[in-house]
């Protein structure tokens, strides 16, 4: 494609100058764009530009520098959309730290921070190198001190805990923005790494971590090093490097990345790098997602009043009402989408018979009817009595809505309002409760979810009751 060349129009001719076109002209080699603000013509190769109209010259070095601004930018907005690693820093001073381990002699030693290995090395130290294992080194070619790690099976703990720190929030809403309702991230202390001086850890590749963690978070010790920078690498081959503070006076230095990342560690020139590694987990208060491990567990007086409900069930489709208030709109989600938000008594009942290996599910249900599980309660719009739908009568350009009659509702007894509710209802998919072969173990006293459906009805703005029924096959 010809080049687009930008430049000021100078002012219209006279009419009289102005060239006439004559049937015969030959249609344009090209087609012409126009922007808001200045017209941009595309010249012909075959035809020279008038001197007024010659276009200036782009220097090499503005289309390079212009280049340049396009692959930052891009850059900018990948690293944007898809961040796989965050760092920060730990507010505590370095003197109140100190970690305590235990070697197989069974002796206790206690490691007091912060530390200069250049000016003295603590006797506590040399013990702690001593009983570390070394890592197996990827790069046979390079001869190094490989970096070592404490044994995950000896006592280790420390004064520092992060979860006194929000990590955990920062690392949540930077690489999981979009984790469920209900879900937390939980960490476990994973490895404490020492790298000598001269020493540089190999690439870990996610090979190696094949649990079901979903990130890791390493945390820098206050210990005096120069270099060993943490490079992190994630799927797309992108690098980011993290440099720590070299246990200066001050923050310590976390990092936190994907589990998807591999990881490195450069080579400590001087001093020595000690840091703890903590293996990020996806938890919850409920058996929802693709591998539940919740945070919960129904307590045996509960466990044994439910396994009489469902012996005396067995063959049978039961249901229970739930009690929670979720504050949802059922007519745009359906009530499954509920599982990751139960809370109380709702979630150790379907917390409970997910233990039972049952299949429960959620299902709404108002007046007598109860609608499919993959269904929302779409009765918003009116059926004429010809069974067409008709759309919801608008006022000042605003939808307007309903409260339930007869049945439905404590206002009387309205049979041409609830023979229409229930028309809408039935054509959303909902069917009576009575044909669903379903036995609803139900306390009357109990209260019950109370979610509101919108609707109109006559121009009159109503709302649909709907509870929530926990259904489930006990075979």
């Amino acid at each position: 494609m010809l080049p687009l060349t930008t430049f000021p129009v100078p002012a219209m001719p006279s009419p009289a100058m102005k060239p006439r076109r004559t049937s015969e002209s030959p249609p344009l080699p090209f087609e012409r764009s126009q922007s808001s603000s200045d017209f941009e013509i595309e010249r012909s190769p075959a035809k020279t530009p008038h001197r007024a109209y010659k276009p200036l010259r782009r220097l090499s070095s503005d289309y390079d520098a212009e280049q340049r601004f396009r692959s930052a930018l891009s850059a900018l907005i990948a690293a944007k959309n898809r961040p796989f690693s965050v760092c920060g820093r730990i507010p505590v001073d370095p003197s109140q730290l100190v970690l305590f381990f235990r070697t197989k002699s069974g002796i206790t030693h206690a490691l007091d921070f912060p530390i200069d290995v250049e000016h003295d090395t603590p006797p506590a130290l040399d013990v702690l190198i001593a009983a570390c294992k070394p890592y197996l080194s990827t790069d046979v070619s390079e001869n190094y001190p490989e970096a070592i790690y404490y044994p995950p099976n000896l006592p280790l703990t420390t004064t520092l805990e992060i979860a006194n720190h929000p990590i955990l929030d920062a690392v949540r809403n930077t690489l999981f923005p979009s984790l469920p309702v209900g879900h937390y991230l939980v960490a476990v202390r994973d490895k404490l790494e020492v790298i000598v001086t001269g020493g540089k850890m190999s690439p870990q590749p996610r090979a190696l971590r094949n649990d079901t963690r979903v990130a890791m978070i390493v945390v820098t010790l206050p210990v005096r090093f120069r270099g060993g920078a943490l490079v992190v690498r994630d799927t797309e081959g992108t690098t980011e490097k993290f440099y720590g503070r070299g246990g200066k006076s001050g923050d310590m230095e976390w990092v936190a990345f994907l589990s998807d990342c591999d990881y490195e560690q450069e080579t400590v020139q001087k001093g020595c790098k000690v840091c703890i590694s903590y293996a990020v987990y996806v938890k919850s208060h409920g058996p929802s997602g693709p591998t539940p491990d919740p945070l919960i567990s129904p307590s045996d007086y509960f466990l044994d009043q439910l396994i009489d409900i469902l012996n005396a069930s067995r063959g049978a489709l039961i249901g229970f009402y739930l009690t929670g208030d979720y504050g949802v709109n059922p007519a745009e989600v359906i009530a499954d989408s509920l599982v990751p938000n139960l809370k109380g008594g709702d979630s150790l009942l379907y917390h409970a018979l997910k233990l039972w290996k049952l299949s429960p599910e959620l299902r709404w249900t108002a007046g007598g009817y109860i609608w499919p599980v993959d269904h929302a309660v779409e009765c918003v719009d009116e059926i004429d009595m010809m069974g067409a739908r008709t759309p919801i009568a608008t006022v000042n350009g605003a939808r307007r809505a309903a409260a339930v009659r007869g049945t439905f509702s404590i206002y009387g007894d309205q049979n041409d309002e609830v023979d229409d509710l229930r028309s809408r209802v039935e054509y959303s998919g909902a069917i009576p409760l009575e044909e669903s072969n379903i036995t609803i173990l139900s306390d009357w006293s109990q209260p019950r979810t109370r979610e509101k459906v919108p609707f109109v009805s006559n121009g009159t703005l109503e709302k649909l009751i709907v509870n929530v029924l926990l259904v489930v096959y006990v075979p």
